[in-house]
């Protein structure tokens, strides 16, 4: 099954949205592989924002994810970085639909709540960027049987 790895942002630390927003990944059926709280620093923003290092906002969007500690997730499911993606909403929080956590928590594009990879390869930078293979875990979840049909994962 595919992976996606997903950021719950300062802002949503500040507000408690932790709980919801694990919550509704749960609830749409994503299994949980790896989480942590970590506080992220220059370097690790560096590498992890370097497509936007040439934008007037960047040392913002830094400064921003320096507020607090931040949790880190990795979640697994059929299409799971796809599914994140749009759960999440669009990255403008004003812009987003009703129903997704940034269309139902933010009015803003930059304090927009959640990062969630947007494709396959991007997850797997970023997973591997965030967590050390020995963070990850493998288990069998026992409503995959519900979730989804045999001939799907």
């Amino acid at each position: 099954m595919e992976k996606t790895f997903i950021i719950i942002k300062p802002c949503a630390i500040r507000r408690d949205l932790i709980g919801e927003i694990i919550h509704r990944f749960e609830m749409k059926g994503l299994q949980l592989c790896g989480i942590k709280m970590m506080q992220l620093d220059d370097k690790i923003l560096d590498e992890h924002y370097a497509h936007l290092v040439e934008r007037p906002y960047f040392q913002q969007i830094k400064d921003s994810m320096m507020k607090t500690p931040v949790i880190v997730c990795c979640w697994k499911g059929v299409n799971v970085v796809e599914i994140a993606h749009r759960m999440a909403g669009a990255t403008n929080g004003r812009e987003a639909a009703l129903g997704t956590i940034r269309g139902d928590y933010s009015v803003s594009i930059q304090e927009n709540i959640i990062h969630t990879s947007d494709t396959i390869e991007n997850a797997l930078v970023e997973i591997n960027r965030f967590f050390k293979e020995e963070e990850l875990f493998e288990f069998d979840q026992l409503s995959s049987s519900v979730l989804y049909a045999s001939n799907e994962y």
